[in-house]
């Protein structure tokens, strides 16, 4: 939650002062970037490669709650979230706009610190930031990123490319974000009831930077381009592992099996959720916001994966007609069912 105490109103500035006090320090790396912040657009230069583009809209009480989404992590998250989606078309990320539309609450120091998180980023993942656009909004606060990024043709990843017999693999681990915001949203619950109570959140660090810090995995993608694999199919884990799964087999029409105990969790991940009464598997598979990345590849390349501890082999994908399904660790058969997050319930 943002301290009031000390703040600058923001009609001080107007639209076009702030725009040029949150953007002064922006400077472009990327050699794609012919022009930035300034002009009425942007101009880039690909030289003959094919261009990725994804956005993606945040609503404050719909997407976060800022009774515990720090501002500079809310920043910084909404650029990752955005920039996995390029990742997942095993893609390069060069650019982002950034738009902000706020209410009349938000002081200039309360902007300032969304903006921290955002050029953390940008910087992190060395993306530049190229534009974007501010607005006053009476529906609460309302973030906007558009991520830009860039491929050769042959080596861009869509979702329909799964083959009968490819392996499906993931990166990371799943659940974390799920079950590190069930711990937030207790511990607003108690705050809520008794403001003097501190948040019990001590050896839980990891869940609660995977729902407030992830990290989107441009790694992986370098690293299956060292190891001289093309994925046929791939996309990141933001709505859970089971909607994603199903995406890809409705997408390249084949079915799918995976194994119950070759889905990766991490410890903290599964003694939270048995803590709170939960399945760690349902929360790996229907939680969401993990956005590490699944993808299929040829059997071929499994000896280039099976020692990367950061790639794990939980299933392969099957003729249509056999549906997907879990083999669970007591050996039973469950049909996938898509129950992660959806914006509209």
């Amino acid at each position: 939650m943002f301290d009031n105490s000390e703040k600058t109103d923001i009609k001080e500035l107007g639209e076009f002062g702030l725009i040029a006090h949150l953007t002064q320090s922006v400077q472009l790396t990327q050699a794609s970037s012919v022009k930035g912040i300034g002009d009425d657009a942007a101009v880039l230069n690909f030289e003959g490669k094919k261009t990725l583009i994804s956005t993606d809209l945040l609503l404050e009480n719909i997407h976060f709650d800022l009774r515990y989404v720090p501002l500079k992590h809310l920043g910084y998250k909404a650029v990752q979230v955005n920039l996995s989606d390029i990742y997942a078309m095993n893609g390069t990320a060069s650019q982002i706009t950034f738009s902000i539309g706020m209410s009349s609450k938000f002081p200039l120091e309360a902007v300032e610190e969304i903006y921290e998180g955002v050029l953390l980023a940008c910087n992190k993942y060395n993306v530049d930031l190229i534009g974007g656009d501010t607005s006053a909004s009476h529906q609460g606060l309302v973030l906007s990123v558009t991520s830009i990024g860039y491929a050769d043709e042959a080596d861009i990843t869509y979702r329909s490319g799964a083959k009968e017999g490819d392996l499906l693999c993931v990166s990371g681990d799943l659940g974390g974000a799920y079950v590190g915001l069930q711990l937030l949203e207790r511990e607003k619950q108690i705050f809520l009831e008794n403001p003097n109570i501190q948040p019990d959140l001590e050896g839980k660090d990891y869940i609660i930077e995977r729902q407030l810090k992830p990290d989107a995995r441009g790694d992986v993608v370098e690293l299956l381009r060292q190891l001289d694999i093309k994925p046929n199919a791939m996309i990141d884990v933001s709505d859970g592992l089971a909607s994603e799964i199903l995406h890809i087999a409705k997408e390249s029409n084949v079915g799918c099996t995976i194994y119950e105990d070759k889905i990766p969790l991490d410890p903290m991940t599964y003694e939270t959720a048995r803590e709170f009464g939960l399945d760690p598997t349902i929360c790996a598979l229907s939680g969401g916001e993990d956005y590490e990345l699944l993808f299929t590849i040829p059997q071929a390349d499994y000896d280039k994966v099976k020692n990367q501890l950061d790639i794990t082999v939980i299933g392969h994908m099957t003729e249509a007609s056999a549906g997907c399904q879990m083999i669970s660790k007591s050996g039973k058969v469950h049909p996938l069912q898509a129950q992660g997050w959806n914006a509209f319930k």
